[in-house]
């Protein structure tokens, strides 16, 4: 479990394709505290950590982890978002993130506003009942506050401090990102479904 706070942005190393998919190395300063079999979250994807170094960690990435989320386009200088799990004792800021992306979203447009910065990231028709205005979605990874919604597109405000310490300042418009709807409004979807007679399971994909 994680909480969309994000600790360190770390640099691709390689994104190799290997017989069972591929495997991912990161720069990080991180890679001190971390260990072989922890989780870490890489732009909002919960990944397994295979290998920790001084410097940098290593990780597997399955072929459909690749296919459905933007870990399979990652190229070599790209900053991707971390975050290690949250303890059992420690302070839940965000909100409860799981690491499981639900899709994909592009950006169409980035707006700067008096030191604040706005995001329109448009969205596939299948996540539409998830998204709430006033709610809370991971962005790559990044617990945000749906600041308005429409049939395809929602709008999320950054203040400057998340701008400057997420990969989100190197972003441009047209660029995907990892979309994790909150999932306490999943439970709630698929309880209207079950209630409606519709349970023939979630649409997600």
């Amino acid at each position: 479990m994680f909480t969309g706070l994000i600790e360190s942005v770390g640099e691709v190393i390689e994104l190799k394709p290997t017989s069972a998919g591929y495997r991912l190395r990161i720069a990080t300063d991180l890679a001190r505290t971390a260990r072989e079999g922890d989780s870490l979250a890489v732009n909002g994807v919960c990944l397994t950590v295979i290998v920790a170094t001084a410097g940098e960690v290593h990780a597997d990435v399955g072929p459909e982890t690749a296919r459905v989320t933007t870990i399979g386009g990652l190229t070599r200088g790209g900053l991707v978002n971390l975050e290690r799990p949250v303890r059992a004792d420690g302070r839940m800021g965000g909100h409860f993130v799981q690491g499981h992306v639900d899709g994909t979203g592009t950006i169409e447009e980035i707006r700067e506003d008096a030191g604040f910065y706005w995001l329109t990231v448009s969205y596939p028709a299948l996540l539409a009942p998830y998204f709430v205005h006033r709610g809370s979605v991971a962005v790559d990874g990044i617990s945000l506050t749906v600041a308005g919604l429409g049939e395809d597109r929602f709008d999320v405000q950054l203040v400057p401090f998340t701008w400057q310490h997420t990969n989100l300042h190197a972003r441009r418009t047209r660029d995907r990102v990892n979309l994790e709807c909150d999932v306490i409004g999943k439970y709630v979807v698929r309880a209207v479904e079950i209630a409606g007679g519709r349970g023939g399971g979630s649409t997600l994909h």
